[in-house]
């Protein structure tokens, strides 16, 4: 990654980029002749009467404007689904847990090997999101694709990949994550034989950073550590697909020039990548287990302060030094629903059964903590310092109720057993 270029303007940060030297026009936005024979192409995030801090754009300059595509017609996904996200059967409040996607024998690229496990809300409610597994074996090689129902964040679990976007390229691998705005084109490919993980939609407000409040200026994830891409422009023709996911469909147009033309950017409309290992983990150093929401990375808000669209939370590597303090989640239920997926390592938590690459689904208060062998060191353990190392666990959490789809369901990574690791818990009652 590059460095970029940063400068202030109101109360929003605002990058640039270009490939060729003078491609990016100075003190004019959209000049009546841009530089170089190149178009200005506006990208808008958010209405453009947001508050100059909410306010998110970029100007591109391209070698053809957007408009140049074909005409879209609809392509049926058989795995990818669309909302809304409803079954026959109704919401159970039982707890959810699955086994990792195989890695498939057949050759998948990142579009045709997304399969859909969870929604809620719509793309029209601007609201909720819905929750992928990939895995892919090959590149897209002529394909491309853009979402104008959601923000995404690609979360790799397994293997790397190497995303190529209109403002520049972004390379992945376990323990980074990348967002990518709604309605920025893509080409996502394994670098590898294969790469495998999650994938959030949200539909909702774009994520940010959480307000830090009592922590103070420091702490959680650091501005400075995301990375934005630099300028990186193709300019060929030859026989291109557009793949487009709107309103919860897919949709496909052709068209001969390359979809990833931009010479040079600026705005802060962007991709960018976060290495999630430079999270500044906050956590009780007296007594007590703390919120989970301590460890919010990136939160979707909504209207009513403090109550998420999505958050995304992270358990990674800390030191465990609470004395007198059963140091595990505790058992609890609470309103917020909660998906969570394991990238790497053992979750303190859940020791056996919850592995990498799987997930686990507690909705509205369902009941969920600790198993039978969590439990029981926890309770007996000699409290001293303890380092969870090796470990990187993540959550969706959302104030709406996921909604498993038919495929979730039905699957047979559906752990069927899964309520039995509650089961031996014993009866300590004594009076």
């Amino acid at each position: 990654m590059a460095a970029r270029t940063e400068y202030a303007s109101g109360f929003a940060s605002y990058f640039e980029s270009e490939a060729i030297e003078g491609a990016l026009p100075r003190g004019k936005n959209a000049p009546q002749k841009p530089p170089l024979g190149l178009y200005a192409e506006q990208l808008s995030g958010t209405a453009f009467t947001r508050p100059r801090s909410q306010n998110f754009r970029s100007w591109l300059y391209r070698i053809r404007p957007s408009v140049s595509q074909g005409k879209f017609s609809h392509l049926p996904m058989k795995l990818f689904s669309s909302p809304p996200f409803t079954n026959s059967e109704p919401s159970s409040p039982n707890q959810l847990r699955w086994d990792p996607l195989p890695i498939p024998q057949e050759q998948l690229d990142f579009i045709d090997g997304c399969v859909s496990w969870l929604g809620i809300g719509s793309p029209q409610s601007f609201a909720g999101g819905a929750i992928h597994l990939f895995v892919c074996t090959k590149p897209m090689k002529n394909r491309f694709f853009y979402n104008c129902d959601a923000e995404m964040l690609i979360v790799p679990q397994d293997g790397a990949l190497s995303i190529s976007t209109e403002l520049g390229r972004l390379e992945l691998e376990p323990g980074f994550i990348a967002s990518i705005p709604r309605g920025l084109k893509i080409q996502v490919n394994p670098i590898g034989k294969h790469a495998r993980g999650y994938l959030l939609e949200n539909y909702g407000q774009a994520f940010q950073l959480p307000e830090l409040g009592p922590i103070g200026a420091n702490g959680l994830a650091n501005p400075r550590d995301f990375e934005y891409p630099s300028a990186e422009y193709h300019d060929t023709n030859g026989d291109f697909q557009v793949i487009c996911r709107y309103q919860g469909h897919m949709w496909l147009s052709y068209q001969e020039h390359h979809p990833l033309d931009v010479v040079a950017w600026h705005g802060n409309y962007a991709p960018y990548r976060y290495d999630l290992r430079l999270f500044n983990t906050i956590g009780s150093i007296s007594f007590d287990h703390p919120d989970p929401s301590i460890f919010t990375v990136l939160t979707s808000q909504t209207d009513s302060p403090g109550v998420a669209n999505i958050d995304f939370v992270i358990f990674p590597e800390r030191w465990m030094v609470a004395e007198d303090t059963f140091r595990p989640p505790y058992y609890h239920r609470n309103i917020m629903s909660e998906y969570m997926g394991l990238i790497y390592g053992a979750y303190d938590a859940k020791p056996g059964g919850f592995v990498p690459g799987g997930g686990s689904l507690h909705n509205c208060m369902a009941p969920h903590g600790p198993d039978q062998e969590a439990f029981a060191h926890a309770t007996e353990a000699n409290l001293k310092p303890e380092h969870y190392k090796d470990t990187l666990a993540f959550m969706f959490e959302s104030k709406l109720v996921w909604q498993p789809t038919k495929f979730a369901l039905d699957t047979h990574l559906l752990q069927k057993n899964y309520q039995e690791c509650w089961s031996g818990l014993p009866h300590n009652f004594k009076h």
